[in-house]
């Protein structure tokens, strides 16, 4: 792991050097480039300078409580200072192992969010509903964007699916881990009779692309359009702004996405094609993985929807979450959107068993 640092550094050193080259200075997409791999690593540049500073501080004190033998009070000074240096270097060996860890690319992208109701009829589609307004809460206290893309109502406040893009920094390395099947456990107000039902709804989280990530060809999409039905505010439905995108470019069956929220035909068409790139991207992506067989890495966020990732059990106020065995209190609280401690925690098994992966201990 030093050799690797030490590599880091003279890297760093190098990106230094050349931010104040004059032929770097005169060239801007040089200079962007260098500059933002310079950033990249400057975390681990500095908190591994901090933890060479922490190790010299504890060979002094480790002399100085040596030779101190005959001086209690010294002594004991030294020895607090011990204690709390090596709690540190602990704290810094492990974050230096999490920032040599290979970054997921699409961390600080936005996020596209497609939620559907699955098993369970009406109150399927009203589980959708309480986790797409888990999310949004969630993205309101974060000072994230929610642009709605599509939904389809079921006629008593649930929605059958509906689909949002997330815009902000970092969204996506926060809402990657919420892909999935999503299990819930109560008494549907739809329910006469007191009676506790299952019910499923799936979430898919994607990383919103630019438009040079995936290519589509033209040749390979047929597009519709048509008068919009659902949300969008008053004058949505008086014109033929809806679009609707079929795919057929070599995947098992058709894809169909739709777009039909906003006014303008050419948006809800970029806002459609954004998905249609998400989604491609997502089976492009698990093909990859698969072939090199990089199952275990980043297992927690798959977001594969075949896995019952998540249980909230209303009756006994507990939220499991299936992949990393633990259990939460609070369902009404983390549907309205505190749902920080749970991300973290999956945030923290991931990191785990990503450390794992590559051999080294978390």
């Amino acid at each position: 792991m030093f050799d690797r640092l030490n590599n880091v550094v003279q890297r760093y050193e190098d990106l230094t050097e050349q931010m104040a080259d004059q032929a770097v200075l005169t060239d801007l997409p040089r200079l962007q480039q260098v500059a933002r791999e310079q950033r990249d690593l400057e975390a681990v540049v500095t908190t591994f300078r901090r933890y060479n500073d922490v190790v010299a501080q504890i060979a002094d004190a480790q002399e100085m409580f040596n030779t101190s033998a005959d001086e209690p009070e010294m002594r004991s000074m030294a020895q607090e200072e011990l204690t709390a240096l090596n709690g540190e270097r602990e704290s810094l060996e492990s974050s230096l192992k999490l920032l040599l860890l290979p970054k997921d690319p699409n961390d600080e992208r936005s996020v596209i969010m497609e939620l559907r109701q699955g098993e369970g009829g009406d109150e399927s589609a009203l589980f959708a509903a309480d986790l797409y307004r888990m999310y949004l809460r969630y993205a309101e206290r974060v000072g994230w964007k929610v642009e709605l893309l599509n939904a389809s109502e079921n006629g008593i406040g649930g929605y059958k699916e509906i689909s949002v893009e997330i815009q902000g920094d970092g969204a996506y390395s926060r809402l990657k881990y919420e892909g999935g099947v999503h299990r819930v456990q109560r008494v549907p107000a739809t329910e006469a009779r007191g009676r506790i039902h299952t019910s499923t709804a799936t979430v898919a989280v994607l990383p919103k692309l630019d438009d040079d990530v995936i290519e589509i060809k033209q040749e390979e999409l047929r597009i519709d359009v048509f008068r919009s039905g659902g949300h969008g505010g008053q004058g949505v439905n008086t014109t033929d702004s809806a679009v609707r995108i079929v795919y057929r470019g070599g995947t098992p069956d058709e894809m169909v996405v739709t777009c039909q929220d906003g006014r303008s035909q050419l948006k809800n068409k970029e806002k459609a094609m954004g998905v249609l790139r998400a989604r491609l991207f997502a089976i492009k992506e698990e093909k990859r993985a698969k072939a090199v067989g990089e199952s275990r890495l980043a297992q927690v966020g798959t977001g594969e929807r075949a896995e019952k990732v998540r249980t909230y059990n209303f009756p006994q106020d507990r939220l499991t979450d299936h992949r990393i065995g633990q259990n939460f209190s609070n369902i009404p609280g983390m549907l309205d959107g505190d749902i920080d401690k749970l991300i973290d925690a999956l945030t923290v098994y991931d990191n785990a068993e990503r450390l794992r992966a590559v051999g080294v201990d978390a």
